[in-house]
């Protein structure tokens, strides 16, 4: 069990990080494959940049 409220922490801006990754790449590949709509992938890029501010906001 992780116990440091610091240790915590990165682990939380981890995760967001991670899933502003994972959206962009998806978008790169749906885009390259044309299988999903322009404001899906819309969608997806807001939710990685929220991901992100969310880190930058909490330094």
């Amino acid at each position: 069990m992780i116990k440091d409220k610091d240790s915590v922490g990165t682990i939380i801006d981890l995760v967001f990080k991670a899933v502003a990754l994972a959206m962009a790449v998806a978008v790169v590949v749906t885009g390259v494959l044309d299988t999903m709509e322009i404001q899906t992938q819309l969608l997806l890029l807001g939710i990685g940049l929220f991901g992100l501010a969310v880190t930058e906001l909490d330094r």
